[in-house]
């Protein structure tokens, strides 16, 4: 389908984006997100700097623990390489935690299995029970939510913060870099503890016995009175994705998967089919310009690049029909989800309306709460001065 209306004249976010504005340049608001992120978290030397002091920190604060610190894994680039970062450049003592949900693909196996066994990392696996989990993703598709997949995400947050509780360990790591990922729309994606107890009620059939739940003030009480702190390094280093890969290729047989977040069936079904098919919701914009920005992607590139299907349609025809047989759902069951009347994150409660309304007093606690504040903060801040 490609790009919708106005496009920004620095990446391609479109008319398509919630809350976009242009400047009279035509520069976007979220092309100056990114530009604001840069400024706080600059690489090179400073950002060198600021990550060695976090190391030493880790290195003098958790020297006589088994484990310094936590690395949460998918089997994708960024945890892959920043596993090697963490063990053989920095000196650090990670414990990876991955999280089975009954959907990562063989090749993300693989890869977890290569890199922790040629490091020597110890690798702990959360399993959720399929059954429960499968309601819980049928729960979201019946409600019409768009990120089907928060609950995956609620899940990985919860288990590294109790995985560091249980190893006594203040420090974990995560891959994510808002320069080669950008900064996804709230109404796109947020999902929080009271939004998933209100879908599982509603619009579930489910019992939560392994599910990792943790409300969001329990989430801020190991993050600001015990002191765990979620910590992003790509923040601070030079880092590329395509260089990652190449890298991991070479020294640790490490696979590719066929895009970003793939290496996961239902994220990739999620992602390329749900969102984008039913909602019109193309994250690769979001992607797409953040690497433009990070020149990682020529911008002419990334114009056609966005006018195809995010891969192979014959795969993402066999992604949905491999979705609904594991979800032990009928065509008609999954046909009746599909027409719903699409829904926003403002169709469910959350805390996310708070945060918009009292951000002037919540911002200030948010921020003594994150090593790194999370980037829809700034999203917010950026937004509301149009």
């Amino acid at each position: 389908m490609g790009l919708q209306g106005r496009i920004c004249t620095f990446g391609i976010w479109d008319e398509s984006i919630p809350g976009i504005n242009f400047d009279k340049n035509g520069v976007s608001n979220y092309a100056r997100i990114y530009q604001t992120l840069c400024k706080i978290y600059p690489r090179g030397s400073k950002g060198e700097q600021d990550w060695l002091e976090i190391v030493n920190e880790i290195k003098t604060k958790e020297k006589n623990k088994k484990y310094d610190c936590i690395v949460g894994v998918s089997g994708g680039t960024d945890s892959s390489y920043l596993m090697h970062l963490l063990k053989k450049v920095y000196g650090l003592r990670p414990l990876a935690v991955t999280f089975d949900n009954g959907w990562s693909s063989d090749i993300a196996v693989r890869n977890i299995k290569k890199i922790t066994e040629k490091l020597n990392i110890d690798l702990e696996t959360y399993v959720v029970n399929y059954e429960e989990m499968k309601e819980i993703h049928k729960a979201y598709m019946r409600a019409s939510f768009p990120w089907i997949d928060m609950p995956t995400d609620f899940a990985i947050r919860n288990i590294l913060l109790k995985t560091a509780v249980k190893e006594k360990v203040k420090y974990i790591f995560s891959g994510h870099d808002f320069r080669s990922e950008g900064t996804q729309p709230n109404e796109w994606t947020h999902g929080d503890s009271r939004q998933f107890k209100f879908i599982i009620k509603n619009y579930g059939n489910v019992k939560l016995e392994s599910f990792p739940y943790l409300n969001y003030f329990q989430q801020i009480y190991l993050m600001y009175i015990r002191g765990i702190k979620i910590i992003k390094p790509y923040y601070y280093l030079d880092y590329q994705k395509k260089n990652a890969q190449k890298f991991l290729i070479e020294n640790y047989d490490w696979e590719y998967y066929g895009g970003h977040h793939f290496e996961n069936i239902f994220t990739r079904f999620a992602i390329a089919y749900w969102l984008k098919k039913k909602f019109n919701i193309d994250k690769r914009i979001i992607t797409f310009s953040a690497q433009i920005l990070n020149k990682e992607l020529d911008r002419a590139k990334a114009i056609e690049m966005i006018k195809s299907e995010p891969y192979d349609k014959s795969q993402m025809e066999a992604d949905k029909n491999y979705v609904i047989k594991k979800l032990g759902l009928t065509t008609e069951e999954f046909e009746k989800m599909w027409n719903n009347e699409n829904k926003s994150v403002y169709d469910f409660p959350s805390y996310l309306g708070l945060i918009n309304k009292f951000s002037k007093i919540i911002k200030p606690i948010l921020m003594k709460v994150y090593k790194q504040p999370p980037t829809f903060l700034y999203q917010m801040d950026e937004r509301n001065k149009d």
